[in-house]
């Protein structure tokens, strides 16, 4: 990742640890960082967005731009499912395919890239891992489809994803001294928090535990036993 210290960096942020950890990154190495919220009305995100906007407004400083937020409808493609109102949301014991969501990484990023295209902003950074296993999130992916991007609008923004060579731990550490109490990682969420039972929750407890870190995320069910959990299927 180019580290001029000017410009400006649009940073697709999800409200989790990756995304907050990456915007934090880019507010420090850059001149101005710009979040971007893309919200597709899925069950969680009315938390997520809250989550968000109280975690930046506790990382502010100068450089860090408001947060913008853009509409993406999902719910009338995906129908009936998990991610929207339907029942069966994967817990913690589920595979990490079960939440795989199809097309998100591609949604968010075109929309995002647009938004940039528009306003001469020349890089959009993604916090996803390198440790993501799903076809939305290889380097190839990336590579071809800021390609298309770039002829679709004779023009667009450089994807940066500079948490690609790393896994979630990892991110964890960097981010140790961040409020990362305040991001949100939840696909069912109870009254405001996680709800320590689903896949996303075992697999946000895994991560601060292997990297060693305090997990102070407040959790409704506190003692729900986890394993080890694999990658963030989707944008940190």
């Amino acid at each position: 990742m180019p580290d001029d210290g000017s410009g400006t960096v649009a940073v697709l942020v999800s409200g989790g640890v990756e995304s907050g950890v990456l915007v934090a990154t880019i507010r420090e190495r850059f001149a101005r960082a710009q979040p971007i919220y893309v919200r597709c009305g899925l069950r969680w995100e009315a938390v997520e967005l809250a989550a968000t906007r109280s975690y930046l407004a506790a990382i502010a400083r100068p450089g860090l731009a408001p947060l913008v937020v853009l509409d993406e409808p999902i719910r009338d493609v995906y129908g009936p499912h998990w991610s929207t109102d339907g029942p069966d949301v994967p817990d913690a014991d589920a595979p990490d395919e079960a939440v795989y969501l199809p097309g998100r990484n591609l949604l968010l990023t075109v929309k995002a890239a647009v938004w940039c295209r528009l306003r001469d902003v020349d890089a959009l950074a993604l916090g996803s891992l390198g440790s993501n296993p799903f076809p939305d999130s290889t380097d190839g992916f990336f590579q071809e489809l800021e390609s298309v991007v770039s002829r679709a609008m004779s023009g667009g923004p450089r994807l940066l994803r500079p948490f690609s060579g790393l896994r979630k731990p990892d991110v964890v550490r960097r981010g140790a001294g961040l409020p990362l109490e305040k991001t949100f990682s939840c696909i069912r969420p109870v009254d405001g928090l996680h709800c320590g039972r689903c896949n996303k929750c075992a697999e946000r407890r895994a991560g601060f535990r292997d990297a060693g870190v305090a997990d102070r995320t407040r959790y409704a069910d506190r003692h729900r036993p986890t394993g080890t959990r694999g990658p963030t299927p989707c944008i940190g």
